[in-house]
């Protein structure tokens, strides 16, 4: 009888293949090694300053810092279904040169000297020992606390232990740790997400974040794969609900098409349509009176929260769009909001578009179909009917 193979691989040689390594979406193929090589590993993948606000409410300015990692290791092993970061990661790379990173980002910006706020995006997880040596966790945890400015890192919820919290605030007191929750909803978490953890990890994550008196900045999708339009407006506006006493800040992050993941397939396939800026829109007025209990805006006695919504790719297809007429002055509306908190963003706002999404709101409504009914926004009408 001859030996048994596992399922999982391919091939008789010594090492075969893995199955997953030859499917996944195409970070293991000859071009996208070659273009990973080509990344110099000393240099950080972006930095910009954007306007921000401060906890207290105090408008600043903020230095984004995206590094150039390993990625996430959760990626290494499965995925998440819309996340295409391991595009910008390098797999090599080493303490030392995450260090000559941070050292060209403060070289770029005179040492933060005129950012009050530090942001550093790794691509996946700052605090997973797995990805970033610790050598480099501790610089940049005690550098930004020792220059005085308000940092925010990133962090899925298994990294978050009480052991690693207090190592962490041992370095600096004082910090935002922002966890890609996704979706407070567990059957969402695993079956259009991916994201290989639950709610419950959230929970404690929480939990563990509160004792040692760390602010809780919570990612939300809006219309993750295999969801309706009107679907995602349901769900959006509960899981608002649902995390807003326990947050700080919560960012909802409509979607975008990254190359090379699973959601970049079903668009492709005319499965799946970004979601309207109409939706986003009616997600902000639903939700705000869970924000704000009493009609109030950003700073007044009632904000549970602070609410965020900043559309990546606003206005283009392959991100949250309209018909495109209208599509710049609906992200401004949105941006707007989100510094302000105040519902007469929306004010005036209009387009003949809005009809086209109200019906497919209500078709969606009465003949609930797990991918939408969404059809092409954008070009002549009968030309999309014929590709579809």
């Amino acid at each position: 009888m001859s030996k048994k193979i596992s399922l999982t691989l391919i091939g008789n040689n010594p090492k075969p293949a893995k199955i997953h390594d030859l499917v996944k979406a195409p970070a293991n193929t000859p071009w996208a090694k070659e273009k990973q090589q080509s990344w110099d590993a000393n240099k950080p993948a972006t930095v910009y300053v954007t306007p921000e606000t401060l906890p207290d409410g105090t408008p600043c300015s903020a230095v984004t810092v995206i590094l150039r990692t390993k990625g996430c290791h959760w990626w290494w092993s499965s995925g998440c279904t819309f996340c295409g970061y391991f595009n910008d990661t390098r797999d090599d790379v080493t303490n030392e040169n995450l260090h000559a990173q941070w050292n060209s980002a403060k070289e770029k910006y005179d040492n933060f000297t005129g950012q009050q706020m530090v942001k550093i995006y790794t691509s996946g997880s700052l605090l997973e020992d797995r990805e970033i040596p610790i050598e480099f966790q501790e610089t940049v945890l005690r550098e930004c606390h020792e220059m005085g400015k308000e940092l925010i890192v990133e962090s899925r919820c298994e990294q978050l232990s009480e052991e690693k919290l207090a190592w962490a605030t041992s370095l600096n007191p004082s910090f935002t740790v922002a966890i890609g929750l996704e979706a407070y909803d567990d059957e969402v978490l695993r079956f259009h997400v991916n994201k290989g953890f639950s709610t419950k990890s959230w929970d404690k994550a929480v939990e563990n974040l509160r004792k040692f008196n760390l602010r809780v900045k919570t990612y939300l999708m809006f219309k993750p794969p295999f969801m309706s339009e009107k679907d995602a407006l349901d769900h959006g506006v509960r899981w608002i609900r649902d995390v807003a006493s326990r947050s700080d800040e919560i960012s909802v992050n409509p979607m975008n098409i990254q190359r090379g993941t699973i959601i970049d397939r079903l668009h492709r396939h005319n499965e799946y349509r970004p979601p309207w800026l109409w939706s986003l829109v009616e997600m902000i007025k639903q939700a705000h009176p869970h924000i704000y209990p009493e009609g109030g805006v950003n700073g007044s006695p009632d904000q549970i929260c602070r609410l965020i919504i900043h559309p990546t790719a606003g206005g283009k297809i392959r991100g949250a769009h309209n018909c495109g007429s209208c599509d710049k002055f609906v992200v401004a509306a949105i941006e707007r909001y989100a510094v302000s908190g105040d519902l007469r963003e929306f004010e005036g706002l209009s387009c003949e578009c809005q009809s086209i999404w109200q019906a497919e709101l209500a078709l969606e409504s009465a003949l609930p179909l797990p991918l939408g009914i969404s059809q092409p926004r954008r070009g002549n009408r009968i030309e999309n009917l014929r590709s579809l």
